[in-house]
């Protein structure tokens, strides 16, 4: 609604198209908005005013799909509600040229591999063509490899961006960043060196979920759980008196690295032999039978092997029952080529012999095939499908192996942590409220800390140097470190302190951590880096605790937890206000859009056939949190409510409408009771779409906006077009062209959140300025004129005329044909609505006589005499 400060003292202009279309908006509009820097967030502010967002970064080598458009238009329609509302909005975009998928992106655009043990070449140039066979490629530093990085990815941003300009996100494009360049390498070691410091992280010698396709750790946030064939395999151990005690396993491959049997401490079968020790098969290494907690008697035969590592239930029973570490399977895959000290016999060792070297998949094979010629199987192996770890982005199942990796402490072994971290997700408003389940649940699932180490060579590296003692052996114990305003460093090319390049990897001299640091543990970061964390603390306390995160619900585990775990240890404090959780973009049969299974929708085609007001009303139609199918169906009501936004307002300022009978001040001038019936129940829409705004149900506000629209242009115009003309007087005529100007002003302002485009086309025909820059309607100053109004007025008048244009359709006659009577039949406190618009009835009807009739039921039409006296009809 106008507020004072937008009355005028001069005469407004309107200047109409003679055929508005939505063709060509998004480029003129996007380039005016950049131009005159519409949504350019004002740094010179208070905290109070601002309010900011941790907008998601999407992975600048990929592609997009309509999934984010879909997202990332429920995060506009909020960002641009708020600046409306009065907030200077930070709304920053980033670039996610971080990671694996950048890594083979670069290596395959310009055939060149990584090694960071090579040193930097400033003048390098990648080969115009790269080769056929990838053992012919470049072999550069990390630096060089970074480099490249950045350089394909600033092409991949400048599509993106078109893109979501096209869109019409209300980006401040003055603010963005890369999760990988000097700025966010230097955020994220620096942060790494805040938690060594503050002990919260570690370097350990620990079981390691390891994927040996990409040969790197894992973390448990990027475990994907799959569904594989596999069989359960029972198998006897020998106890010292020769007696057979049966295991079932799915992975025999692991025999030789059995460390102990476990069963349930209450499970009376094995209570004998707690404490005993038997021994394995083929291998003949004695191990002891235990009791614990987490054995399950109901499961196979109730006892397990617990091998170093199967699954992370033998990580648990390793570390509490305090086994030995017998690893047999490599970083690679297969099998450790020297035979383990712990298999002592000459026929364990001979079997061991002829697995040595093998794959996973092959050492099962061979084992099974060893058990069978020793008769070691008892019966027929049972067939089983059951959920395998994979890394999310892997294609073999996960091993489990013994390395020293980095960690940060997230409450998986912390219970005060973990405690405190659900406490900091309470201090979150999750929008909706029942997404916090999943955070919570997440926390209270974890089984370890945050392993962030990774053996990449594209990455933030690890900022950390060892001494190498007099063996040449590290000393882990006490890392080298940098200054922080040598960050960003790269231990495998750069030296520490004190040392020079000839002293790298010699007794006594110093060796770089060749690691890199997560994805996630830089992503996790991303109010900080965007914020200006450690470079401007004055421009940070202005934007954190940022008000809102959006994203999906699938990462609430690894980016949401794992942001709210930095924001925890680096500040004390809960990272955001809010978190706005959308839902995934279902195909027809309701699975998930995703790129691996080629089932997405170019956003292109959808923007370039429906235009990009229609492409947000589908999204913004989705309340958040909701799994929504891709419809064009719904894409095309969008365009046509954005058509009929520009021909309904193009029809209302031709009647006569103009900025000057937009009421601010004095709203005497509206005297028509149908006139203050649609203010009326304009301003109640004002209220409950602002309501909805603030809770964060973007949907209801259009929706009921919406509803609110097509009453005013399918009832409310057609009834007043004669008034609004001068057809009953100059008073008349005043009331109505200030009822059309000020719903029309406030529902430009109403909808211009969803179709941005549309609204500010038609604002610019009557109005100063961008409607993305007014303010945000409010129905304060409506109170005066609806004091005593009635708001069913309208739509009881509107049913009326229904009721007659129904009955020139059934009679088969134009609209326009004249009415010379009919009846209308209606309760006591209809009447008394009609009567209030009887007049524009009589006239949007072209009736020459209506008679009103009083019933107890609901209101029909009836007796309608029409001008041709062969007509009539009954409705």
């Amino acid at each position: 609604m106008a507020d004072e400060n937008l009355g005028t003292d001069t005469p407004s202009t309107v200047s109409v198209p003679d055929k508005p279309a939505l063709e060509g908006l998004e480029a003129k509009l996007s380039e005016r908005w950049r131009e005159q820097g519409t949504f350019t967030f004002d740094p010179d502010t208070t905290r109070a005013s601002v309010y900011s967002i941790d907008t998601p970064p999407p992975t600048a080598s990929g592609s997009l799909h309509v999934g984010h458009m879909f997202s990332y238009t429920q995060t506009d329609v909020l960002a641009r509600y708020q600046r409306m509302n009065g907030k200077n909005v930070f709304y920053p975009m980033g670039w996610d040229d971080n990671g694996l998928p950048t890594e083979r992106r670069v290596q395959n655009y310009y055939g060149v591999r990584c090694d960071p043990k090579i040193a930097y070449d400033p003048n390098y140039q990648p080969p115009e063509k790269p080769a056929k066979n990838q053992r012919d490629w470049d072999v550069v530093s990390r630096r060089n490899f970074i480099e490249l990085c950045e350089e394909l990815a600033v092409e991949d941003e400048k599509v993106f961006e078109h893109l979501f300009t096209t869109l019409g996100l209300s980006v401040d494009w003055n603010l963005t960043y890369r999760t990988i360049d000097d700025v966010s390498r230097a955020v994220s070691q620096r942060a790494f060196l805040h938690n060594l410091s503050a002990g919260d992280a570690y370097l350990a010698e620990a079981p390691t979920l390891w994927d040996v396709t990409f040969r790197t750790a894992v973390a448990q946030a990027e475990l994907e759980d799959r569904e594989m064939p596999g069989a359960y395999y029972r198998i006897p151990f020998f106890a010292a008196d020769g007696t057979k005690i049966y295991i079932e396993t799915t992975r025999p491959e692991l025999l030789p690295a059995c460390a102990a049997l476990v069963a349930h401490p209450d499970d009376e079968r094995y209570q004998p032999l707690f404490g005993q020790t038997v021994t394995s098969p083929l291998f003949g290494v004695e191990v002891e039978v235990k009791a614990h907690e987490l054995a399950k008697p109901d499961k196979g035969a109730g006892i397990a092997m617990v091998c170093t590592f199967g699954d992370l239930t033998d990580v648990a029973w390793w570390r509490e029952l305090q086994l030995p570490t017998r690893t047999v399977i490599g970083r690679d895959g297969r099998v450790l080529a020297e035979t383990p000290e712990w298999i002592t016999t000459a026929d364990g060792r001979q079997a061991y012999a002829e697995l040595a070297g093998k794959t996973v998949f092959s050492t099962k094979e061979t084992i099974v095939k060893m058990l069978s010629e020793a008769d070691l199987i008892d019966g027929e192996p049972k067939k089983i499908q059951h959920p395998v770890n994979f890394y999310e982005k892997g294609d073999k199942p996960l091993e489990i192996v013994s390395s020293r990796q980095w960690y940060i402490r997230n409450g998986g072994r912390d219970e005060d942590r973990r405690e405190r971290l659900i406490s900091r997700g309470r201090e979150i408003n999750f929008h909706p409220d029942f997404m916090r389940s999943r955070y919570e649940n997440w926390i209270s699932g974890l089984n370890g800390d945050w392993l962030v180490s990774r053996q990449r060579f594209f990455g933030v590296p690890i900022p950390i140097w060892y001494r190498l003692d007099e063996s040449g052996e590290p000393d882990y114990e006490n890392p080298i470190v940098p200054s922080d305003d040598a960050l960003p460093v790269d231990p495998a090319a750069e030296t520490p302190p004190g040392f020079d390049e000839s002293q790298r990897d010699q007794a006594g001299g110093f060796t770089g951590d060749a690691d890199v640091l997560d994805t996630w543990a830089t992503s996790s970061l991303t109010p900080q880096i965007i914020g200006r964390w450690s470079r401007d603390d004055d421009f940070f306390s202005k934007v954190y605790p940022f008000d809102l995160r959006p994203q999906g619900h699938d990462i609430i585990r690894t980016w949401l937890f794992s942001t709210a775990v930095r924001g925890d240890a680096l500040h004390e404090s809960a990272p955001w206000k809010n978190a706005a959780i959308s839902g995934w973009i279902l195909d027809p049969d309701r699975k998930k859009m995703s790129k691996s299974k080629g089932n997405v929708v170019v956003p292109t085609e959808v923007l370039d056939q429906f235009g990009a007001d229609a492409v947000r009303y589908w999204a913004a139609s989705a309340k958040l949190g909701a799994d929504t199918a891709y419809e064009v169906a719904q894409m095309k009501i969008g365009r046509r409510l954005a058509i009929k936004i520009l021909n309904a307002s193009k029809f209302v300022l031709n009647l006569g409408a103009t900025e000057d009978n937009v009421i601010v001040r004095d709203a005497s001038v509206i005297t028509n009771g149908l006139d203050r019936s649609l203010l009326a129940r304009l301003k109640k829409v004002i209220e409950d779409a602002t309501r909805a705004f603030e809770a964060y149900d973007y949907a209801r506000a259009l929706d009921i906006t919406e509803s609110f629209f097509w009453s005013f242009t399918d009832d409310f115009v057609e009834l007043v077009k004669d008034r609004a003309y001068g057809g009953r007087g100059q008073a008349e005529q005043d009331s109505v062209l200030a009822a059309l100007a000020t719903t029309l002003d406030a529902a430009l302002r109403l909808f211009a959140p969803f179709l941005p485009f549309a609204t500010e086309e038609v604002w610019g025909w009557w109005r100063q300025g961008s409607v993305h820059r007014a303010p945000w309607p409010t129905a304060a100053h409506l109170a005066e004129v609806t004091a005593d109004a009635d708001a069913e007025v309208l739509p009881t008048v509107g049913l009326a005329l229904g009721g007659i244009r129904k009955a020139k359709s059934e009679a088969k006659v134009k609209q326009r044909t004249e009415v010379l009577a009919a009846t209308i039949s209606a309760s006591e406190v209809q009447r008394e609505r009609l009567r209030q618009g009887l007049e524009d009835l009589k006239s949007a009807a072209n009736a020459r006589e209506l008679t009103l009739a009083t019933v107890d039921g609901d209101l029909t039409v009836s007796a309608v005499k029409l001008a041709d006296p062969e007509v009539s009809a009954e409705s």
